[in-house]
């Protein structure tokens, strides 16, 4: 009986918190935002940025893997159309699967409709 009143009493200042804790979670959110990561592949065939919210910044491909499979005549504005398509499928795809977290999320705790959940960027 007295686990029960010490859970209690734990919740319940949990709960007080909240405001707080919605507050930080939501600066903490906006700092990610500001910054980013940059990873590569094929010795730097490939670059993509990334920042702290999960969102593909910008994808460079490099003009020489570029020129070997679409031919020398591929031109810059070919390539850039290339890099931001990428971007986009790759931005898409984590919004979707953010969401499915957040489902996934929501079904595990219970239906219950817990404060912060909808503003995450929820990492996959």
């Amino acid at each position: 009986m007295f686990d029960q009143l010490k859970n209690l009493k734990a919740l319940s200042g949990l709960m007080a918190n909240l405001p707080q804790i919605k507050q930080r979670m939501e600066q903490m959110q906006a700092e990610l935002a500001r910054k980013t990561v940059e990873a590569e592949a094929g010795a730097g065939a490939v670059r993509v940025t990334v920042n702290g919210k999960l969102e593909v910044l910008s994808v460079q491909l490099d003009p020489a893997m570029i020129a070997t499979f679409l031919g020398d005549a591929a031109k810059a504005e070919d390539r850039q159309l290339v890099e931001e398509l990428i971007a986009s499928a790759v931005n898409e795809a984590l919004r979707r699967a953010q969401e499915l977290v957040k489902q996934e999320m929501s079904k595990a705790a219970g239906g219950l409709n817990l404060p912060g959940l909808d503003g995450l960027n929820l990492p996959v």
